[in-house]
């Protein structure tokens, strides 16, 4: 079973309304869990199966304007492990790909700017047929052992995406006070944060 439905409706988020908001949330996240569920019978019944469900960078690092479509690809990786976990007792595995591919859905990005337009321009590069062999491949009894993963795909390089551990921790034997943590806490914990502009390139 492969999950490949999409729209956008990027806005930015102090501008983003509650139809832009409850579409792009309808075909992706809600998308993904009903033709999920509807194979999950299925799939338990005969002991095996398996499910890929298309994710984005957008959800699993961040993207501007695309709050509705990276809140919803987020949820589609954290379903995609839980289905995981819940299924592999019947041979059933699920796994994702966060696409970077020229398609339909991608034509709509704007490409104004002179970085837009350098930005759009590698995206044309990069086909969507090449998204495909590792979508079958996922599909297949070749992956028996591959469950719960997210991969990227770029042209013709494949990335093993990192899912959330824990990266630091601070201890304080009498508790925590606000003003201990702003003092102690985050300065240690500082160099480890992740860049909320993080974009691959």
């Amino acid at each position: 079973m492969v999950n490949n439905a999409g729209n956008l409706r990027d806005r930015m988020f102090f501008k983003m309304n509650e139809e832009e908001w409850r579409s792009v949330i309808d075909v992706h996240l809600h998308g993904t869990f009903f033709v999920s569920r509807a194979a999950a019978n299925y799939f338990k019944d005969q002991e095996g199966g398996a499910f890929v469900h298309m994710t984005s960078t957008s959800g699993l690092i961040g993207n501007l304007g695309q709050a509705n479509y990276s809140a919803a690809k987020l949820g589609i990786a954290a379903l995609s492990k839980s289905i995981a976990l819940d299924m592999q007792r019947f041979n059933v595995r699920s796994n994702c790909i966060a696409p970077f591919a020229w398609s339909r859905m991608t034509s709509s990005i704007p490409a104004e700017t002179p970085e837009e337009k350098a930005r759009v321009a590698k995206l044309q590069k990069m086909e969507a047929g090449k998204i495909g062999p590792v979508a079958v491949y996922l599909a297949s009894p070749s992956a028996a052992e591959v469950n719960g993963q997210i991969f990227a795909v770029r042209a013709n390089e494949i990335i093993l995406m990192s899912q959330p551990r824990p990266v630091r921790s601070v201890h304080m034997s009498e508790g925590w006070t606000p003003e201990s943590i702003g003092e102690i806490a985050m300065p240690a914990m500082r160099s480890s944060f992740s860049s909320s502009s993080a974009r691959p390139t």
